[in-house]
């Protein structure tokens, strides 16, 4: 029996999304300093992110894989604005990681 995964695929979507609206957020900061590169990095992470919150409800430990990475590169890239994304991705793919089907 598999064990349903719909908490991981909410914290992995709402990760991803609020990454997008991190890269939002420094795509406005960019007009003051240059942050070019990171702002796509941060985009490409939400995407990730948010792929790999799709993921997890068939192939669970991939999904968690995908999900920690995009969380601990989303934080790597934004410093503390992507604070809150970051945390809600590597809660998610922790809880695919850890998580035993029944």
């Amino acid at each position: 029996m598999k064990t349903s995964r719909t908490t991981e695929f909410v914290l992995g979507l709402l990760g991803g999304i609020f990454g997008f609206v991190t890269g939002f957020l420094g795509l406005v900061l960019s007009a003051f300093a240059d942050l070019g590169s990171s702002v796509v990095w941060i985009f490409i992470l939400a995407i990730a992110g948010i792929v790999g919150s799709v993921v997890v409800k068939s192939k669970a430990k991939l999904g968690g894989w995908i999900m920690l990475v995009s969380g601990i590169g989303i934080l790597i890239a934004s410093s503390i604005f992507g604070l809150l994304s970051a945390v809600l991705l590597v809660i998610g793919g922790l809880m695919a990681l850890i998580r035993k089907d029944k």
